[in-house]
């Protein structure tokens, strides 16, 4: 399967996600959450959900509402980063953020129902309860005090200082590796795969994870506006740490690149179809938007 038939049957079952509620109360609040789900995005982990499970023999149809969950996760951390209280953006994937339209209320509790109903699809799919127990408890690792949650906090505490190396890394481990790292392993977990499996594909997030991280602090200085979707220069202007203003394009471009060569390495050791894989790590690396 290629990537855009995954990314089709991934938008298909999201345009699905809270329809019932649009003629209910709550329908503002509905309406809100499926602003930003349906926005578009090149719903990089859950596809990733959904090979990881292949791979390992599991069934993608069983899996879709795990793929389906994470984007979620994904989307509510999206529309709280760009809060006036956080990054303060107001445009996102070309379109007017979530509080610019809906209001910052409205926006901060689509974020929340949205975190609140990733963990309900997946406890409410057709997967072995043990799975379904596995695929939640990495999503929470990978949200929640030492994953996306904490890498924000620590960001925020490093804003005007110089951090090393180190620091920033271990900021974007959790801010952006660790969501992608869980796709990986739920991918893994939906199918019942191996701990081998599960430690290739752990590796494997972690990379992708850091190179995805390194590109888009270069697209924030290389990109446009209208090619990125969303501000460019922000990092800059705001005084943030990231791998360009610490290392400059050349290093960064090299990191990539290795990143991207160890992510592909170890998957060898443990899969034997690695072909789709290896093609949406080398895409990742040199992506525009």
């Amino acid at each position: 399967m290629t990537q855009t038939e995954y990314k089709k049957i991934v938008d298909a079952a999201l345009e699905e996600s809270f329809k019932g509620a649009l003629s209910l109360p709550l329908a503002g609040l509905a309406e809100a959450m499926r602003y930003s789900l349906l926005a578009g995005g090149k719903r990089i982990r859950p596809i990733l959900v959904l090979e990881f499970c292949r791979i390992c023999g599991g069934s993608i149809e069983k899996a879709l509402p795990v793929a389906c969950a994470i984007e979620m996760l994904h989307t509510y951390s999206l529309i709280h980063d760009d809060l006036p209280c956080m990054d303060n953006d107001t445009l996102r994937r070309g379109r007017p953020t979530n509080h610019v339209v809906y209001g910052e209320c409205t926006a901060t509790l689509a974020g929340d129902a949205l975190q609140a109903e990733a963990f309900g699809t997946i406890l409410r799919s057709e997967l072995a309860s043990d799975r379904k127990a596995k695929c939640a408890a990495y999503l929470a690792d990978a949200v929640g005090l030492d994953g996306m949650c904490g890498g924000q906090f620590l960001d925020m505490l490093g804003e005007g200082k110089e951090l090393s190396e180190q620091e920033l890394m271990d900021i974007n481990s959790r801010k952006t590796g660790a969501l992608l790292t869980a796709a990986c392993r739920m991918g893994v977990a939906a199918a019942g795969g191996t701990e081998r499996q599960l430690d290739a594909a752990s590796f494997y997030g972690a990379a992708i994870g850091a190179a995805f991280q390194i590109r888009d602090d270069m697209l924030d200085v290389l990109s446009t506006e209208q090619e990125l979707g969303k501000p460019i220069g922000s990092d800059e202007q705001e005084k943030k740490n990231t791998y360009m203003a610490l290392f400059g394009e050349k290093k960064c471009a090299a990191m990539i690149e290795t990143l991207t060569g160890q992510a592909k390495s170890i998957l060898a050791e443990a899969f034997d179809d690695t072909a789709f894989l290896d093609d949406l790590a080398d895409s990742l690396a040199v992506r525009t938007n």
